[in-house]
Order: structure tokens, then C-alpha cells, then sequence
């Protein structure tokens, strides 16, 4: 994407805009007492659907819900979970997030964003409000600055740059651990260089380290859902 100078927001107040209490608070709160009811009534904590449903109708009575998601800026590009546009003029990008990588529930939703927020916190995100995808789903729509990039990051420095931050790779580096999240997807097309030489970790998904996550992790994503048949 092409911007002149005039737009562009420097590197430094990008990355040091902080929420206030924030939206993504409230939705967490929101959505926690949905599952403290769920849990207290039918004695399960399957109740994503629901949390959606109450997150609309909360989005659009506190003034939060985006009816139209080209006020956001251009239409971009669509990934396994969010529907993406870019705001030249702001130098920021903007996701609606479908909630894909949470099963039952929306926990792991607001914990992967605040993990995300306290490893990377050079490319945080920030919930401004819910509004429907393309495709008619009820999304939480984020904000994430827009990186100036030179070029995507590297395997080996992708690798590095995370055990400098105290994960280790497991699995042959297909995810990393510092035993207390678990960060899956840090490939190269999810990382990149930034135009002062750092490392942007723009879009990985984190869980909180327990086992099984690795087979959640492949139950959740895309690529590992359709397997290539061998050629013959």
C-alpha cells in the first residue's frame, strides 16, 4: 500500500497508542456472565452462541455496532478468522474477528487478545466495536496498527526473536511454549520486518498452555482441515 509521508504516523506513536477501559473489557465482561449463567443453570460452558447473540445486542444499544464495515477503509483481504481493511489515511488496519479459534466459548478469545497485547505489544490490538462480516457473522471488529514493512520475517528469525522472548519451540517449531501460552501460526506471511528492522507479530494465535492444544490447533484451522490428496 502506497501513502505519502503526510499520512503516515511515525512508527513510535503507532506503537505506543494504549486502550482505555476499554470496549474489549466490557465485551469480556459481557460475555463472562453469559458463561457465569450457562454454567450455573445447565452446568455447561458451552454457550459461544449465545455470548455472540448477547454481544450484538450490546454492541448495538451501547453505540458500538458498525453497520457498515467499508467505513473502516478498503476492503483487503479475507483469512481463516478475520475480514480485513486497511485505512491508508489513519495507517491502521482493521480485522473483524469471526471468533473461529474459540470452541465452546469466548474465554480463549479475549485471553489470546490479551496475550497478544502483552508479547507484542508494538502491534496491540484494540476492540472499537462488533459489526456482521461479509458473510453475515457476528464479529468483534479490532484495530491494529498499520506496519510500514521492508519484507516478511524469516523462519530462523521468527524462531529467534520468540525464545528471545522465553517461548521454546516444540513439535519442530510448529508452535512455541513459555509454558504459560502456547503461540501457533508464527509464520513467516504473520510476521514481519518492519522498516526499522523489528519484528511485528501481526497476527499469530496464542491459547493458554495445556495438552491437547496442538490437536485443538489443527481442529480450528483451515490449512489443517483439507488435507491435499497424493497425486498419482
Amino acid at each position: 500500500m502506497n501513502e505519502s509521508s503526510s499520512q503516515q504516523l511515525s512508527q513510535e506513536d503507532q506503537c505506543h497508542q494504549t486502550p482505555v477501559r476499554s470496549i474489549l473489557e466490557q465485551a469480556e465482561s459481557v460475555a463472562r456472565r453469559v458463561l457465569e449463567s450457562v454454567q450455573a443453570i445447565a452446568g455447561t460452558t458451552a454457550c459461544k452462541g449465545v455470548q455472540i447473540a448477547r454481544l450484538a445486542d450490546w454492541a448495538k444499544k451501547n453505540g458500538y455496532w458498525i453497520d457498515n464495515g467499508l467505513i473502516l477503509g478498503d476492503y483487503a483481504d479475507r483469512g481463516s478468522e478475520n475480514e480485513v481493511y486497511l485505512s491508508p489515511k489513519e495507517n491502521i488496519v482493521y480485522k473483524l474477528n469471526d471468533f473461529r479459534y474459540s470452541d465452546d466459548n469466548l474465554s480463549p478469545f479475549f485471553e489470546r487478545i490479551k496475550a497478544h497485547n502483552e508479547y507484542f505489544p508494538d502491534c496491540a490490538y484494540t476492540m472499537i466495536g462488533m459489526a456482521e462480516n461479509r458473510d453475515g457473522k457476528v464479529c468483534a471488529v479490532l484495530s491494529q496498527p498499520y506496519i510500514i514493512t521492508a519484507r516478511e520475517a524469516t523462519e530462523e528469525e521468527i524462531s529467534k526473536e520468540l525464545q528471545r522472548l522465553g517461548f521454546q519451540p516444540l513439535m519442530d517449531n510448529e508452535y512455541y511454549s513459555n509454558g504459560i501460552h502456547d503461540i501457533f501460526d508464527a509464520s513467516p506471511n504473520n510476521v514481519l520486518v518492519g522498516i526499522d528492522g523489528n519484528l511485528y507479530f501481526i497476527d499469530t494465535i496464542i491459547y493458554k498452555s495445556e495438552e491437547g492444544n496442538l490437536n485443538t490447533y489443527h481442529s480450528q484451522s483451515p490449512k489443517h482441515q483439507y488435507p491435499l490428496t497424493p497425486l498419482k
